[in-house]
């Protein structure tokens, strides 16, 4: 593990990012961009920072998932199978993402976004009603798998965004409304975070003085961010999905220009 050395102010500002991180994440997924660049702010080596922020993340998401569950706002067999496949899916995407440039892997997510955050902008009656039991048992099983699966890969590969793509492919493809949606894509996450952290235990690239404390505030804000989500359905999701999207856009082209000026 790359040495570092962190202060207690350093781990304060960690845990209050890490804190807006949970609470957007249980909202409208995206969390990483908060929580990986406050990592590297800090001057975390990259691949520390990866391994805290997966760490952190999965402990958030375990109570956002859980008061999901509670509250009767995810389709347990839809996450579970998705759940399984985005393991998988994380796993390999990890290993794949030392394959592909960093570079081209910007240059597709910024040309792809603008077209959801114009679609999520334009389509009003979005996630409103649940349609899910209209698919055949078998669709719907082909359908959590290749959810599951690609969203997992997509974490394990680049990360910020999961939670929002996860969101979207619940609702277009397997018609959720928003809130079950949520809750499926938390579930997703799960796995996906697990899988990479492990990953990053095993490598010994997580520091606990930080990760620990930014994972229960990760739990705080996710567990609040969840019950929000929860009550105010729809209407209070997708503003959230919209920044979150802008906010991935701008950071996916921020980080362009600085390698090509670098």
């Amino acid at each position: 593990m790359d040495s570092f050395t962190i202060t207690l102010p350093q781990i304060v500002f960690i845990c209050v990012m890490i804190f807006f991180s949970g609470f957007v994440d249980s909202v409208a997924g995206g969390g990483g961009l908060i929580s990986i660049p406050a990592y590297l702010f800090v001057g975390m080596p990259t691949h520390m920072a990866m391994g805290c922020n997966k760490v952190s993340a999965a402990a958030g998401t375990t109570f956002a998932a859980v008061r999901f569950f509670a509250n009767g706002a995810l389709s347990v067999r839809t996450a579970l199978i998705s759940a399984t496949a985005s393991f998988i899916g994380s796993g390999l995407g990890t290993r794949l993402a030392l394959l592909i440039p960093d570079r081209t892997l910007k240059l597709v997510f910024i040309a792809v976004l603008p077209f959801v955050a114009v679609f999520l902008l334009t389509k009003h009656d979005y996630g409103e009603t649940n349609n899910a039991d209209s698919l055949s048992g078998r669709r719907a099983f082909l359908l959590s798998v290749l959810i599951g699966f690609l969203i997992g890969g997509y974490d394990g590969l680049l990360g910020p965004g999961t939670g929002t793509f996860a969101i979207i492919a619940y609702c277009t493809l397997m018609k959720y409304d928003l809130k079950t949606a949520s809750g499926n894509a938390k579930v997703l996450n799960l796995a996906s975070n697990c899988a990479s952290a492990i990953t990053f235990l095993l490598s010994g690239n997580v520091l606990f003085a930080a990760a620990l404390p930014a994972a229960l505030c990760g739990i705080a804000g996710g567990y609040i961010g969840s019950g929000l989500a929860i009550k105010k359905g729809a209407r209070f999701i997708r503003p959230m999905m919209t920044a979150v999207i802008a906010l991935l856009l701008g950071k996916l082209a921020y980080d362009l220009y600085l390698s090509f000026m670098g």
